[in-house]
């Protein structure tokens, strides 16, 4: 059997991977319409790319997890400088929930398959064994 991927952390690290090009990009954002100076503004938001993608290697570890859901409060939090980020930053915080839950209900029906499958195999086994 080959490498088997987590559905979750497949799920997760995607949402963070577009989480920081969207944080990016407000950064962009942010150096017209806050009052941030351009220098404070590209520091904070491209620190926070950059925190999203390293959290999206440290998804191995449960701290990835927790990590990354600090930083869905942190991008909401962008919000009190660039207004829409309230939004945004609302809109990944359920895609982060949502994948997630959706990641560990696939890895709930993958380990039933595989227990059904194995199960299957040894009573046959058993039958051959008995003949």
């Amino acid at each position: 059997m080959g490498l088997v991927r987590s559905p979750t952390r497949i799920l997760a690290a995607s949402t963070l991977g577009f989480e920081a090009l969207v944080v990016f990009f407000a950064g962009l954002v942010a150096t017209r319409l806050s009052s941030l100076s351009t220098a404070a503004a590209l520091g904070l938001t491209g620190g926070l790319a950059l925190a999203c993608v390293l959290t999206a290697g440290l998804l191995r570890y449960r701290a990835g997890y927790a990590a990354g859901w600090v930083l869905q409060v942190a991008v909401v939090g962008l919000g009190f400088w660039v207004p829409v980020m309230f939004v945004l930053g609302g809109v990944f915080a359920l895609l982060w929930f949502v994948a997630l839950r959706l990641g560990r209900q696939a890895e709930g029906t993958a380990l039933a398959a595989r227990q059904a499958a194995e199960a299957a195999q040894a009573a046959e086994a058993a039958e051959a064994a008995e003949r």
